[in-house]
């Protein structure tokens, strides 16, 4: 399994504060079999450069990489990039993405999108190249209009939930039903630490495998890591 979504690199943001914790994290995923997670600590250009901030990204990997071993997922290093209107102007914007891939994981406002975000959002994957992979989808469903989830997805938008979504009493027949149509490509733990946001994706997939099948699941990583083009561990 991938863990499209985390905050596993220690001290970079607000997710883990420590190498210590990091494994810690790290081994509670592996133990619910994911094979590989991608750090995507947050960016936020009104706070640092994209160079600025991949010196620390990279800094911090360089720091766990040496105690990764058989018994961990592999980790790839990307970002959580936050909109802001412009977005689509940014200079080195790619230089975020997934490990080599063109998949950028874009957190969007908690508002309802105006179509001038939209036709951003459209020319951002449209003009960049980029492939555009939106974080915890289900944070913004009650503030979109009708079809705006479905028309980022028919211009090739990836629609990532976090696997709290399925957990919970009130979300869970809403996030098997996006599943079941398409809506939702990818899930990620977005842990944080492992008290108040830790690493719990293995329930998730659980009840997709009882609702879907197991096939089901073996296909959404062969997707994943289709569109990765890496292989498994």
């Amino acid at each position: 399994m991938i863990d499209w979504h985390s905050h596993i690199l220690p001290a970079v943001d607000d997710g883990s504060r420590s190498l210590e914790e990091s494994l810690t994290m790290l081994n509670a995923l592996w133990t619910q079999g994911v094979d590989l997670v991608m750090a995507t600590p947050h960016f936020y250009a009104n706070l640092t450069t994209v160079d600025d901030f991949l010196v620390k990204r990279d800094e911090a990997y360089a720091t766990l990489a040496p105690h990764l071993g058989e018994e961990h997922p592999r980790v790839m290093c990307g970002a959580e990039v936050r909109y802001y209107s412009g977005i689509s102007q940014m200079q080195g914007l790619e230089r975020l993405t997934l490990g080599n891939t063109n998949l950028l994981l874009l957190e969007m406002p908690m508002n309802r999108w105006t179509e001038y975000t939209i036709q951003e959002l459209l020319t951002l994957a449209s003009t960049r190249g980029l492939r555009i992979v939106m974080a915890h989808i289900e944070r913004y469903l009650s503030y979109q209009g009708k079809g705006v989830i479905e028309r980022l997805i028919e211009n090739g938008f990836l629609m990532q939930v976090n696997a709290s979504f399925f957990g919970g009493l009130g979300t869970r027949h809403k996030a098997l039903q996006m599943l079941s149509s398409g809506k939702i490509h990818m899930i990620g733990s977005d842990c944080h630490n492992m008290t108040s946001r830790p690493p719990k994706i293995e329930r998730a997939y659980e009840l997709i495998e009882r609702k879907f099948g197991e096939h089901f699941v073996f296909q959404m990583t062969d997707f994943g890591y289709a569109i990765l083009g890496h292989s498994k561990k």
